[in-house]
């Protein structure tokens, strides 16, 4: 699975005077549907090709913009390793390809900018979270919601601590710690202010700072909980050098190699509920112990404003509801209308992204669990 950074997400809204071409797909993991997905990404790199074409396009051109996206027929190895949906992104200039846990509805967009809205459940504060696998083996990085869990590669970091330590007695060395007992008529060797167990404490820091460092640059901008499961030993260390402000002080004990994704995603989900719900129900009562201050409103057109300004700490969303209408960046005004015209595109997405991209969090709850009767609500920073 591919996990979309903050950056990358500022970098798809960013406007450019080109065709932009989004195309969105589910896909399957397992089972015999996983060999018909190259065929419908085929099918729907012929309706983006017609659409082109359609808007005026040259054969040439419109092949050499889809190339980038055609190879990915070529590449077995990226069509057996999918999630449920698959994004992709295109201009003449530029090539995006995202796996992702969210199962999109089959479609092809071509505009004067990318189609974001599908993407907005990976940046909502409703339920997703994330979860660190720590062991002598093997690091493991697990997005999760209330009913999925996935995979983030992590390719920036050594994957084994034994990888980064590059420390041969470094298994038997935890073993020690982590109380495993020695062979017959030998005690577990047990260190009590040692060199050699502060030196193999430092190096073990200095692999969970690097694995810090990854974690700050995937998780930029967001405020998802991160939940750690390894043994004590582990978990004590990594959380030295955490520098994530969301990680949570309760962890899943012992060894996550012999749990599957699936077992992990149950145990952390009872630690990350309460959590969730003490949040939006925290930031519902200061939505209304601040309303009349001049702190919050319901007016799209204000909140795209404020949003895109940094001023929003909290946005609320309703599901399944759009504000058609257009915000002009140069004369920093928004026009909403009661029904879609061309050029027009959905203010509260407008608002949500801008949001997410300035640090502020965003819910998105159904019509009826909206703090106020209105399908956009803010809260202001100031």
């Amino acid at each position: 699975m591919d996990l979309i950074t903050t950056a990358e997400l500022s970098t798809l809204l960013h406007d450019r005077p080109d065709w932009h071409v989004s195309m969105f797909m589910p896909t399957h993991r397992v089972g015999r549907e996983t060999e018909q997905d190259p065929i419908r990404f085929k099918n729907l790199l012929r309706e983006a090709e017609e659409g082109l074409l359609a808007k005026g396009l040259r054969s040439p051109d419109v092949r050499a913009m889809l190339k980038p996206a055609q190879r990915l027929l070529e590449d077995p190895i990226f069509w057996h390793h999918l999630s449920d949906g698959l994004a992709i992104f295109l201009t003449p200039h530029a090539f995006y390809s995202y796996r992702l846990p969210l199962s999109f509805e089959e479609r092809v967009m071509i505009a004067d900018r990318f189609y974001l809205k599908p993407l907005l459940p990976l940046f909502m504060d409703d339920g997703r979270y994330y979860l660190l696998a720590l062991s002598q083996k093997q690091v493991r990085l697990l997005e999760g919601t209330r009913h999925t869990v996935d995979e983030v590669g992590l390719k920036h970091v050594p994957q084994s601590l034994a990888e980064a330590l590059q420390y041969d007695h470094f298994e038997k060395q935890l073993q020690y710690h982590t109380g495993t007992s020695g062979g017959a008529g030998k005690r577990p060797a047990i260190f009590h202010g040692h060199a050699v167990e502060d030196e193999e404490k430092e190096r073990i820091l200095q692999w969970f700072q690097k694995i810090d460092a990854e974690l700050s640059r995937l998780l930029a901008g967001r405020q998802s909980p991160l939940v750690l499961a390894g043994v004590e030993y582990l978990l004590s260390l990594y959380r030295q050098a955490n520098s994530y402000a969301h990680l949570i002080p309760e962890g899943i004990p012992g060894n996550p190699d012999e749990l599957k994704p699936e077992a992990l995603h149950a145990r952390a989900w009872t630690l990350v509920q309460p959590v969730f719900v003490q949040a939006r129900e925290e930031m519902v009562a200061r939505y209304r112990a601040l309303a009349g201050t001049g702190r919050t409103t319901t007016d799209v057109a204000e909140a795209v404003l404020a949003a895109r300004h940094g001023r929003v700490e909290a946005l609320f969303v309703a599901t399944r509801v759009q504000v058609w209408g257009r915000f002009d960046p140069v004369t920093n005004t928004v026009q909403v209308h009661p029904n879609p015209e061309t050029g027009d595109e959905d203010l509260l997405d407008l608002a949500a992204i801008q949001a997410i991209l300035n640090g502020g969090r965003v819910y998105a709850v159904e019509l009826d669990q909206m703090p106020d009767d209105a399908p956009l609500a803010a809260v202001f920073r100031y």
